[in-house]
């Protein structure tokens, strides 16, 4: 696959999740549309959204509920792209929320695969690809990066850096729709800074190229260190994200 291909991919995706056009993350002008259900979304997306903000860089596409239609679209057309996915400009959008009960929940930015540079960075520790079964008793706190427990299902493939017998890194990868697996990564805090996050995850990237699916990265935008491994590991940014919930949502995820 080229890069090309890959942001196609991506897009097409994206479009389902958000209930628009690929060609609609392309345009100029900024895009409302009404959410709704999807079969073929990323299944770990609750859908319909209430507000929900994707930007590939050039224009805004708002999925959003019908009530908040007219604010969005006030919203994104007012200030620039850039500004409508940071404070104090989000503060405005926050406030115009409120009385639906919602606020800003999740922001994050994702990572897709440079075609011209990714491939596996080696690490001295072994690697292994790993498969279901092999990694079935790593559902602990420490590998909650690269493997989910709620969604165990999902997780389809892995890759391990191991000191001896002991696991001392973990990448692994949720097939989160039909042609893109996402990948997350955690090494021991006694492991760290010796490389093996870049390691594990350009290995894994490229495990998951090789059986013609396309790999992508999220994070927070200020989580420095996991964009950092992102960047070193052959990904580049390709689209940055927020999205709203209701307050007893958010509530509970600060407990």
């Amino acid at each position: 696959m080229t890069n090309n291909e890959i942001m196609k991919i991506a897009m097409q995706q994206s479009a389902i999740d958000s209930c628009c056009q690929a060609d609609d993350f392309l345009c100029t002008d900024n895009k409302v549309v009404i959410s709704g259900k999807q079969a073929a979304a990323r299944r770990y997306l609750e859908l319909p959204f209430y507000c929900d903000l994707t930007s590939y860089g050039n224009n805004i596409v708002a999925s959003v509920s019908a009530e908040l239609v007219d604010i969005v679209r006030n919203y994104i057309d007012k200030y620039p792209i850039e500004h409508c996915f940071e404070t104090p400009n989000l503060l405005t959008l926050m406030e115009n929320l409120k009385p639906f009960d919602l606020n800003i929940c999740f922001m994050a930015e994702y990572f897709l695969p440079d075609m011209n540079s990714i491939k596996p960075i080696a690490c001295k520790y072994h690697l292994k690809i790993m498969h279901p079964n092999d990694f079935a008793v790593c559902y602990l706190p420490e590998w909650s990066n690269a493997l989910c427990e709620n969604r165990k299902h999902l997780d389809v493939l892995a890759v391990g850096a191991f000191e001896n017998e002991k696991l001392v890194g973990l990448a692994g990868c949720s097939a989160d729709c039909d042609t893109m697996w996402q990948i997350g990564v955690d090494v021991l805090p006694e492991y760290r800074r010796q490389g093996i996050a870049s390691s594990l995850t350009s290995t894994l990237a490229t495990e998951i190229l090789n059986r013609k699916k396309v790999p992508f990265y999220c994070c927070a935008w200020s989580n420095i260190k996991s964009a950092g491994n992102a960047i070193k590991s052959g990904f580049l940014p390709a689209w940055v994200q927020i999205t709203a919930k209701k307050k007893d949502f958010i509530d509970n995820m600060n407990k």
